[in-house]
């Protein structure tokens, strides 16, 4: 055994359990604490590929797998004699969390393009973040006033609640067309994709299943279209195919951060040749703004064609606008 890879999991399952799990999953908090301290499992963790052993991956295959969702010695004991199937198991997913929460934060972003919009984005999982004119909205200002969006047919079965500091531009764009790019990419009318990434909901995360569930049913009754491949390779293709008649707009909502740094420039090289592109990313993970961004705590940037619009959520639970820079977006 690599005792180096060993201290490498020990190392970073105590710091999930510290800074990552607390007040978002008791159990995976429980967990990380188990691995930090057993031998045993660490060195079942440690067989896995550094590029797989990450703790919301491994924890997802584990229960995916039947692993006791109890902590202690059966749930330890359980990894151990399951160790194959892990390593295994592990080696050939990847995190793809599809939020669909996240299409609060682009909203003002879209708000700001004629319409009809092609939408393609690079990441896309299942695509759940292609339906922005699918889902209800509930914009809370600090004021306790709330902004109401619903489509023409009526509320939807996945109501977005963000708050909202400022104010954006909140409309329903227009999409004629919807399509993505991922490495592995997840059909919501399958029942296996589907059971991956709900299971990639922490255990504990408050109305977060019940969202992604209901916004799979949303994708399977329309699919988008979907294919395999790199970012900045697949693009060009898939984008001749969007309507002509159509603003493409491509969107890159926290994907950038799994890309390696080395191709990084080429993916958005690639979506501003092909579109306007809108992103959200932390403000050190590439130099593609125009202007360097001065963000909220904890936020990432909202960005229109380079240009930083608003500090935002990760996941698209708030909003703070910054409106000279939506102005020179424009």
């Amino acid at each position: 055994m690599d005792q180096d890879a060993v201290t490498a999991v020990v190392d970073r399952y105590t710091r999930f359990a510290r800074d990552e799990a607390p007040g978002r999953s008791r159990v995976y908090q429980e967990w990380a604490l188990r691995v930090a301290v057993d031998g045993a499992v660490a060195s079942v963790l440690a067989r896995i590929p550094d590029t797989h052993r990450q703790p919301p991956l491994v924890f997802a295959v584990l229960r995916l797998l039947g692993a006791p969702m109890q902590t202690g010695d059966a749930w330890a004991e359980w990894v151990v004699a399951n160790a194959d199937a892990i390593v295994a198991e592990c080696g050939r997913r990847s995190i793809q969390t599809n939020e669909p929460l996240r299409c609060a934060a682009l909203l003002p972003a879209l708000s700001l393009i004629d319409g009809p919009i092609a939408l393609l984005e690079i990441g896309a999982s299942a695509g759940l973040c292609l339906y922005p004119d699918r889902y209800s909205y509930r914009f809370r200002s600090a004021d306790g006033a709330v902004t109401h969006l619903d489509p023409g047919d009526g509320r939807s079965a996945v109501v977005l609640e963000c708050d909202v500091e400022g104010e954006p531009p909140l409309r329903l764009p227009e999409v004629v067309w919807r399509a993505g790019i991922d490495l592995q990419p997840l059909d919501a009318r399958d029942p296996e994709d589907r059971a991956w990434l709900t299971g990639l909901v922490w255990p504990g995360e408050q109305g977060r299943l019940e969202r992604i569930s209901a916004a799979l049913d949303i994708a399977a009754a329309d699919p988008p279209v979907l294919v395999a491949g790199d970012g900045a390779e697949a693009l060009p293709v898939l984008a001749a195919r969007a309507p002509r008649d159509a603003t493409l707009v491509v969107t890159t909502p926290g994907v950038l951060a799994h890309v390696p740094r080395r191709h990084r420039g080429a993916v958005i090289s690639a979506a501003r040749s092909a579109g306007r592109w809108v992103t959200l990313d932390a403000a050190g993970l590439h130099d593609a703004w125009n202007r360097p961004p001065v963000l909220r705590p904890g936020g990432f940037a909202l960005a229109l064609d380079g240009d930083v619009l608003a500090s935002v959520d990760p996941l698209g639970a708030w909003v703070a606008w910054h409106p000279e820079s939506a102005q020179r977006a424009q």
